[in-house]
């Protein structure tokens, strides 16, 4: 898909954000055509530089984790701690459409890169915090990671469920759910300003999109019910065989009559135990069994999900991340594409979620191989900067341009 053809093709966003919340978000939207200059930290850059998987067995600053969540954007780097380095945020912030920051509550303002000092030089801007736990509320100061959000969340008690005590989640979900609903919230800001020219500042909390994902026990909590967590009435995850099977008979009513079906048991329809949906869910210690042996009976996992689907009963196996990449169903939706890299040639990273005009929307182009390695034609080319300027900047330490004099020696 050309460029011309993508929604946010016209867009510059001015990246503040690192590790993943704040990437992600910008990502997302970078994939829809807009143009992201992603600041960086001279030298260090974002520290997700130095996570899992390293590229390169001599650099400690090409993971796999920061390819994949800033493909396509433009690093600058800008030491923000230099009154010299945060006006040229601010000249950035004049030409830019929006800006995303991921900082700690209050560390914008003392940088000097905060909503009111940006939108003094560009009054239209639409400017969006992510944070762990919201601006504002007393909460507001403690460490936002997505561990820390689970626990406090609720979330990670309802998934302990049975089990003796609670556990670290494997998925990132208050960061990755609160960058796709900053990125909603951006969108729609736009369309806003699109229609009336008024700007925007949007603060979304991570604590608060993992709370909506729940599906039930918030709901009902808030109104004088009781928590359901795991194990979740009416989800089966359970061995056959070598594999193991998912399957559900809850979510639409006919699912318990189908599963009956399958079993060849309508006499537990009839089971004063499991009459009502409200009985299956309040007996499920009871059923549960019932249902895992009647699966164990299968000779192999394909021969109980062919039984499954074939009643019309949502299942799966639990597959593998390596099982999940190898899948035609993903290889076909174009899921997995490549971005280049100087040394490895190409890198496979993820596309987005949803598709435009029937195609697969993947990053346009490589993640910043070198802290800053934009900084000179985005401060150049952008803002006009002449080129013995930006060699000054360089030379003292304010801006990091590879390819610029060597800095002096203090």
């Amino acid at each position: 898909m050309s460029a011309d053809e993508l929604p946010l093709t016209d867009v510059t966003i001015l990246d503040l954000t690192r590790v993943l919340a704040g990437p992600y978000c910008t990502r997302l939207l970078c994939d829809l055509g807009a143009r992201v200059i992603k600041i960086e930290r001279p030298g260090e850059g974002d520290e997700m530089r130095r996570g899992y998987l390293q590229l390169e067995p001599d650099r400690t600053d090409q993971s796999t984790y920061f390819t994949r969540v800033n493909a396509g954007k433009e690093s600058v780097a800008v030491d923000l701690a230099r009154p010299e380095g945060r006006a040229i945020v601010r000249d950035l912030a004049r030409v830019a459409d929006v800006v995303v920051e991921n900082f700690m509550p209050g560390v914008v303002a003392r940088l000097g890169c905060d909503y009111e000092t940006l939108r003094a030089v560009r009054p239209d801007l639409v400017y969006c915090s992510i944070s762990g736990f919201g601006q504002t509320g007393p909460w507001r100061s403690r460490p936002a990671f997505a561990h820390i959000v689970n626990a406090i969340s609720g979330l990670m008690h309802l998934d302990q469920g049975d089990e003796p005590a609670p556990r670290a989640s494997n998925l990132q979900a208050a960061d990755v759910l609160a960058a796709t609903h900053a990125a909603t919230a951006v969108l729609g800001a736009l369309i806003r300003r699109g229609r009336s020219g008024r700007g925007a500042y949007l603060d979304v909390s991570m604590l608060e999109a993992l709370i909506g994902a729940d599906s039930v026990s918030y709901a009902a909590v808030l109104n004088g019910g009781a928590e359901h967590g795991n194990p979740r009435p009416g989800m089966v995850v359970a061995r056959v065989g070598d594999r193991f099977v998912a399957f559900q008979f809850v979510g639409a009513p006919q699912l318990w009559s189908r599963l009956l079906a399958a079993m060849e048991r309508p006499d537990l329809d009839r089971d004063p135990r499991f009459d009502t949906s409200e009985k299956r869910r309040t007996n499920w210690g009871a059923l549960r069994p019932i249902v895992e042996a009647w699966l164990a009976a299968f000779p192999t996992a394909d021969a109980a999900l062919e039984a499954l689907a074939a009643a019309r009963i949502p299942c799966a196996p639990v597959l593998r991340p390596a099982e999940v990449i190898a899948a035609r169903h993903l290889a076909e939706r174009g899921f997995f594409p490549a971005v280049p890299h100087p040394v490895r040639g190409a890198v496979r990273v993820t596309a987005s979620p949803f598709r435009l005009d029937g195609a697969p929307l993947g990053p346009r182009g490589p993640a910043a191989y070198r802290v800053g390695e934009h900084t000179r034609a985005v401060l150049a080319g952008l803002l006009g900067y002449p080129a013995a300027r930006i060699d000054e900047l360089a030379r003292s330490g304010v801006v990091e341009a590879p390819g610029s004099p060597p800095p002096v020696a203090t």
